[in-house]
């Protein structure tokens, strides 16, 4: 299950960056928070965490920051809900969207080493 998860995380990713270079900001969003929460979903489930709601999702991410002494993921993981609140909202310019998909990258690649 954490290697479909993995996948997914780098799926969204990409298809996150070719819609942001196709000026698709919402898509560009809502793709980069499901690389996000993908991570997070494989970290939980390589440790048998509940992972369905957003909330055990933000439980996940503080407990991983936690576990790795590491604060940077909990807040990585912030950031990347608001790409999700941006793809309801539009509020964020296609500067912003690229920084928090440089942040999902940074939280995927913190996770990584997480995932057993």
């Amino acid at each position: 299950m954490t290697a479909r998860y993995q996948s997914t995380a780098r799926d969204c990713l990409t298809k996150a960056q070719e819609e942001l270079s196709h000026g698709d900001l919402l898509q560009a969003s809502e793709k980069g928070w499901g690389a996000a929460a993908q991570t997070v979903k494989a970290a939980a489930a390589a440790r048998g965490w509940s992972h369905r709601s957003h909330g055990q999702l933000f439980d996940g991410a503080r407990r991983l920051a936690e576990e790795a002494g590491d604060d940077r993921i909990r807040e990585l993981f912030s950031a990347a809900s608001a790409l999700h609140q941006n793809f309801y909202e539009n509020w964020w310019t296609q500067d912003s969207v690229a920084g928090g998909l440089r942040d999902v990258e940074e939280l995927m690649r913190r996770v990584a080493p997480l995932i057993a």
